[in-house]
């Protein structure tokens, strides 16, 4: 299958990294759930194990219907677990992704339904409700997602208006790292809140005449320096890549079985760089005109930056011509490996 599309960028924000991107606060974060169901209106490829035929029949007991597990013989249900990811500050009533995944011998719950499933903490107790059409992995079709497949029924209580200071962990333990956030902080405030307890948690006191909210923004917010490398976050769960708006990806040509991309200097020659009003161009001798804008080429579809390509820009256009995630991953894989990019990634499960 070969893409064609034209994507222009004429805006591109300048990107620092800040204290959010290397650390989070203490308490802040999502909670793992986990439940059992069934999936049914599956096309011949359910399982037929002895514990999806005893749930199905648990099931129909419970609408007052009685059948032997014996004499159920269907191949159009499967057992499934079911995950998900309880957001901080989750209200009732919002909706969550959630992932579902075959624990039989079927061989695909593509469109499948999932009937209502209990979601539950590591404390036993029913934080969300999940059901609806499962859409199957491209690569897998023995696991798949619900998009917004959850509602949430339980709140976890956590209330940051009774907080005096919040407690920052780094994603990684580094002395230099936890030094300079308490620097930068103390000299952001003017006064000494930050202290570093050790080499990965630096404790930050609030002052009384901010609120608790405004305080934390402003600490996740506070630059730093730019020697830090640049980091891509891939997050598998979400199926989404975070990364700085500054990530230059250099000149580089990867050819992958379905599309092929390479980050070059447009030259005027080309048709869509002929109007002056786009590119005048500048003269490098011999009668070549590097343009002013770089670009990206997809399959001969041109993505127009304002500055140099960045990932931020690569990701986006091939997120729109809904390449697979395990392909944007690869080909930004590729791309490090051919030193056309300096960063460090981070896999999320």
């Amino acid at each position: 299958m070969k893409y064609f599309l034209l994507i222009l960028f004429f805006f591109s924000s300048l990107y620092s990294q800040t204290v959010k991107d290397i650390s989070n606060i203490i308490g802040i974060r999502d909670n793992q759930l986990i439940g059992y169901g069934l999936v049914v209106g599956l096309a011949g490829t359910g399982d037929k194990s002895k514990f999806t035929m005893q749930s199905l029949q648990n099931l129909l007991r419970n609408s007052y219907i009685k059948i032997p597990a014996a004499s159920i013989d269907s191949k159009n249900i499967a057992a499934v677990m079911v995950t998900g990811k309880l957001p901080a500050f989750s209200r009732q009533g919002d909706k969550i992704k959630i992932k579902v995944s075959t624990i039989g011998d079927s061989k695909s719950i593509d469109h499948g339904e999932l009937l209502i499933t209990q979601l539950k903490g590591v404390d036993g107790k029913v934080y969300a409700l999940a059901q609806g059409t499962i859409v199957a992995n491209a690569n897998n079709k023995t696991t798949g997602f619900i998009y917004q497949g959850a509602t949430v029924e339980n709140e976890i209580d956590y209330n940051l208006q009774k907080e005096d200071h919040v407690t920052l962990s780094l994603y990684k333990s580094s002395a230099k790292n936890a030094d300079l956030i308490e620097t930068k902080i103390n000299k952001k405030f003017g006064r000494r809140l930050a202290y570093a307890i050790d080499t990965r948690t630096i404790r930050v006191s609030k002052p009384n005449e901010i609120s608790i909210i405004k305080f934390i923004s402003m600490i996740q917010n506070i630059p730093l320096n730019s020697d830090f490398k640049k980091k891509i976050i891939i997050d598998m769960n979400r199926e989404s890549v975070i990364a700085g708006a500054d990530i230059v990806i250099s000149p580089v040509t990867i050819a992958r079985d379905s599309f092929t991309i390479r980050i070059k200097k447009s030259t005027l020659n080309e048709p869509q760089w002929n109007d002056p009003k786009y590119n005048k161009g500048v003269d490098v001798g011999d009668d070549v005109k590097i343009a002013d804008k770089p670009a990206v080429d997809i399959n001969n579809a041109m993505i127009n930056t304002k500055e140099a390509p960045t990932v931020s820009d690569l990701v986006r256009a091939m997120k729109v011509m809904k390449l697979p995630m395990t392909e944007i991953i690869d080909t930004l894989k590729m791309i490090k490996e051919m030193g056309a990019i300096d960063v460090e990634f981070e896999i999320r499960g």
